[in-house]
């Protein structure tokens, strides 16, 4: 099922363009990795599908229009995850997870028996029960990014689109993180759209690679096809050799020549 389509997006800051005529699918149970150099736009992307950014062309979630979704319903619908998120240092585990649930709190901000329920779920599903006390200042970076996956999860959304959010992780956390969301995207049939800079990385876990170079799509498909040397050599602007696998994604990394 198609949870995502968005044709002809076009965006630009200020007379610099950022997006031109991007078109963009991601369905139920599927795992998309944008990748791309730095500036290309997966990041802007990312934020004109939510609508935090305004431009041109068309998107539909669910087949409705990205505009007559309310932030309230569409927060229902899909959880984001920023590069960089925020929350007071002072909260604990358990607060962060429960933000996860405002879009369906009640009059008042009140509570549900199923909101607790819920988060209580999530905090066993990542494994977090036993930081669910402390507060969010005291964790390393792989555990605060457990915790802020899990205020995603708390909203039980279809789609999850995270930017970037193996930065600052360590190799083990890094593929912890993604082994968790291919895990989720089958399990609970959920779609997901991450902007990963790990061109090897996003080829183990994503069914489908998009590469994006001055916020246009070069290469969209299977990892084998996008992970091509002369269009990875063209987009970085270094040479690129690739090992290929039998029955696994290639491997691709800089020459350096001598």
């Amino acid at each position: 099922m198609t949870l995502l389509s968005a044709n002809q997006l076009c965006f630009s800051y200020g007379r610099r363009p950022a997006l031109d005529q991007v078109n963009i699918t991601l369905s139920a149970g599927e795992v998309v990795a944008l990748i791309g150099p730095n500036g290309s736009g997966k990041s802007t992307l990312i934020k004109l599908l939510l609508g935090h950014l305004s431009g041109s062309g068309q998107i539909h979630w669910n087949d409705q229009p990205l505009q007559r979704w309310s932030r309230r319903e569409l927060a229902k619908l899909v959880a984001y995850l920023p590069q960089s998120p925020q929350t007071d240092v002072d909260q604990r585990v358990v607060d962060v997870l429960r933000l996860g649930r405002a879009p369906y709190l009640g009059p008042f901000g009140l509570e549900s028996e199923r909101d607790l329920r819920i988060v209580r779920q999530v905090s066993q599903t990542l494994g977090l029960d036993e930081l669910l006390n402390r507060g969010i200042d005291e964790l390393s970076g792989g555990q605060r990014q457990s915790i802020f996956v899990g205020r995603c999860l708390a909203q039980e959304p279809k789609a999850m689109l995270l930017d970037e959010p193996n930065t600052f992780l360590d190799l083990a956390h890094q593929m912890d993180l993604f082994k968790l969301l291919h895990r989720l995207s089958k399990e609970q049939s959920m779609a997901v759209l991450v902007a990963s800079h790990d061109l090897n990385l996003a080829a183990a876990f994503a069914d489908r690679l998009v590469l994006i170079s001055q916020g246009r799509i070069i290469s969209s498909g299977p990892p084998d096809q996008v992970l091509d040397p002369k269009i990875l050599s063209d987009t970085y602007q270094i040479p690129i050799e690739r090992i290929d696998r039998p029955g696994k994604p290639p491997l691709v990394f800089p020459r350096f020549d001598d």
